[in-house]
């Protein structure tokens, strides 16, 4: 292990680390001055008040402010949708924008001793401070009576809110729309559709498999021993499986595997062919050079070579794929470069044969098999069977639900469908907008228009694509960048962090600030061409904090880092395992030392008033990768006499 290295919390000469960088990034979201029409996206890095802004945004739709900026018209929460990731992130939001329109009626309302004129005469915070002050400071105070009634009423309409994910809204278009989707009245949400899923999937087993020949049979049986094994490499297909049927129906297994054994049994007597001629030149070269003394003798020797050779020979004439054993000198000797390791004298020989040995081993594991065409064959046989299967007993999964509005709004009743739900919701506020897939884009894209920039709705997307984290469900990060070309001079950012502290802030402005100057930009997303490099499809913008007041300290030093990197030595040097149980311990002893250092008072969060909260096992966090890593760091707290929580 080599030492750790540290990233420094701020650079004075870095201003990076404390403002958003004003050349590159979007404009700064005002909350009450933000448009509310057309086709927006807010780009929203944690801790930014993401969740304080959707809220704000739906009291100016309720109170109709913003003047050229506002909605065309004022909006109750039952005509606003916002739609989220999960469900708890659902409640939340719908109770923070309850609150949020209590707050703001309560603000609307003086003291019942007190005049309108009176309330306003008293002292403000500054502009920019006191949102609800601001927003109450717009209005006329004759009209905040009112404003403040339309408030409260809002607030008790809160449980008639479209705040839901985007599955739960699906399913209310399907049933609320059931002519214009041409869906069921009535039908069963399958949240867990594995049963269905297995027995499909033990059908196509029956259908297709048991008819095989003995020789096809046991080349599926190298993939897949049982159905079990089957399903689980299906469960990233079925999604698609629609968009695998457009390209037509995949060939049956069993001419599948037939083309593709005659396709490989072509292609590897292709490569075997030189191979007759080409080991008497190889072993002819050899042999003078051993015979001449230019080669080391202990490192390549005559033994060696003729059996390597003979092998060679032998299977330019046989049916098997493997000509040596994997492990065999032979593909690292006879190359160039092992020729070259082992000249004395004069140049090494070229001759075709030795540089069709590194390439080699590469084509014999490319040869063609039928294994993806049997899995996209069984994922669209098994998705149409389900689909039968749901019909028939009128239930739906998750995705059916987002497949079967997507199929409405591009079908006969599409145009009429998508009107209606936009009379029925104006606007769309679609947070954690980087986790959505390429389908789910299509629907709001088809009744809202992210293109068409349509002055008389409006379509917010608020999200940060640093966290798009979701791929394994389908989220699609280049669905994300396809919206921000679409949205191109429409974004803006929320550019001041206010849960972390200032220094954990600097920090990570720093480490992502030296990352954007490298040559592919901090998330690998700069084109390579075009002027200056090229444009950066995905830039990182640094922002402010105001968040957490104390700072991380260890040890009495004030300039303590907030981020430290530690360097280990390299899983391929030491095996995913040894590695994995390695970091653990690392992991767990380190936060052992700050816990003990804790307990001197010696490692803790200073506030402004300079004293010092010693650290708590509680308010330490480890983050991982699998819960294989979690159980090793667990096991290493264990050994330490540290409880954790999974």
């Amino acid at each position: 292990m080599t030492s750790a290295t540290i990233a420094p919390g701020v650079d004075s000469a870095d201003s990076a680390g404390a403002a958003p960088n004003a050349l590159s990034a979007p404009p700064l979201l005002q909350a009450l001055s933000f448009p509310l029409h057309g086709s927006r996206l807010v780009e929203a890095s944690a801790g930014t008040g993401k969740t304080f802004t959707i809220a704000t945004l739906v009291l100016r739709l309720v109170l109709g402010h913003g003047g050229v900026h506002a909605f065309r018209r004022p909006l109750m929460p039952p005509e606003i949708l916002v739609v989220t990731f999960t469900e708890a992130a659902a409640k939340e939001l719908r109770d923070r924008i309850r609150q949020r329109l209590t707050e703001a009626a309560a603000a609307f309302e003086p003291p019942p001793d007190e005049r309108p004129d009176e309330h306003r005469q008293r002292p403000q915070r500054p502009p920019g401070e006191d949102v609800l002050g601001d927003l109450r400071a717009s209005f006329a105070p004759a009209d905040w009576p009112a404003h403040a009634r339309t408030l409260r009423l809002a607030a008790e309409w809160m449980d008639e809110a479209a705040v839901s994910t985007i599955h739960s809204w699906c399913q209310r278009m399907l049933r609320e729309h059931a002519f214009d989707s041409d869906s069921l009245f009535l039908q069963t949400l399958q949240t867990d559709e594995s049963a269905l899923q297995d027995e499909a999937v033990r059908d196509w087993w029956r259908h297709f498999l048991y008819p095989l020949d003995e020789a096809q049979a046991a080349v599926v049986a190298g993939w897949w021993a049982a159905p079990e094994d089957l399903r689980q490499g299906l469960t990233a297909l079925l999604p698609w499986a629609e968009t695998l049927a457009e390209h037509g129906m995949p060939p049956e297994p069993a001419r599948a595997l037939n083309d593709a054994a005659e396709e490989a049994a072509r292609q590897l007597q292709a490569l075997k062919a030189p191979w007759r001629t080409w080991a008497d030149e190889l072993q002819e070269l050899l042999d003078a050079a051993v015979h001449a003394k230019v080669v080391e003798g202990k490192r390549l020797q005559a033994r060696h070579y003729h059996a390597w050779l003979r092998a060679m020979r032998e299977w330019s004439e046989n049916q098997e794929v493997l000509p040596l054993k994997a492990d065999s000198t032979a593909w690292t000797r006879l190359t160039p470069q092992g020729l070259a390791d082992v000249w004395r004298q004069g140049v090494p020989p070229l001759h075709p044969a030795l540089d069709h040995m590194v390439s080699l081993p590469g084509q014999l594991k490319s040869l063609p098999d039928a294994r993806s065409a049997l899995l996209r064959h069984a994922a669209v046989w098994c998705a149409q069977r389900l689909a039968q299967e749901k019909a028939r007993h009128a239930v739906m999964g998750y995705q059916d639900l987002l497949v079967r509005l997507d199929a409405a709004l591009r079908g006969p009743n599409g145009a009429t469908l998508a009107a209606r739900i936009r009379q029925q919701f104006p606007v769309a506020l679609i947070d954690e907008f980087q986790d959505t897939d390429a389908l789910q884009l299509r629907i709001f894209d088809t009744v809202y228009g992210v293109q068409r920039n349509d002055p008389a709705t409006a379509l917010v997307l608020i999200g940060d694509p640093k966290q798009s984290i979701y791929a394994f469900r389908g989220a699609d990060i280049h669905t994300y960048l396809a919206t921000r070309r679409h949205t191109q001079g429409r974004h803006a950012t929320l550019g001041t962090n206010f849960r972390s502290t200032a220094g954990m802030v600097q920090a990570v402005n720093r480490v992502f600030g030296q990352a954007e100057g490298q040559a592919q930009g901090a998330f690998g997303y700069r084109l390579q061409d075009g002027p200056d490099g090229g444009e950066n499809l995905l830039p990182f913008h640094a922002v402010a904090a105001r968040g957490r007041s104390e700072h991380w300290q260890v040890g009495g030093r004030p300039d303590t880092p907030a981020l430290t990197f530690w360097c280990v030595e390299a899983e391929e040097a030491l095996g995913s395992e040894r590695h994995r149980d390695q970091m653990a311990e690392l992991c767990a002893r380190e936060m052992v030392r700050l816990l003990h250092a804790g307990r001197q008072q010696q490692a803790g969060f200073v506030g402004p008033e300079g004293r010092l909260r010693a650290v708590q096992p509680g308010d330490m966090a480890v983050l991982v990768n699998s819960s294989r890593e979690a159980q090793a760091v667990r096991a290493a707290l264990g050994r330490l006499g540290v409880r954790s929580v999974y």
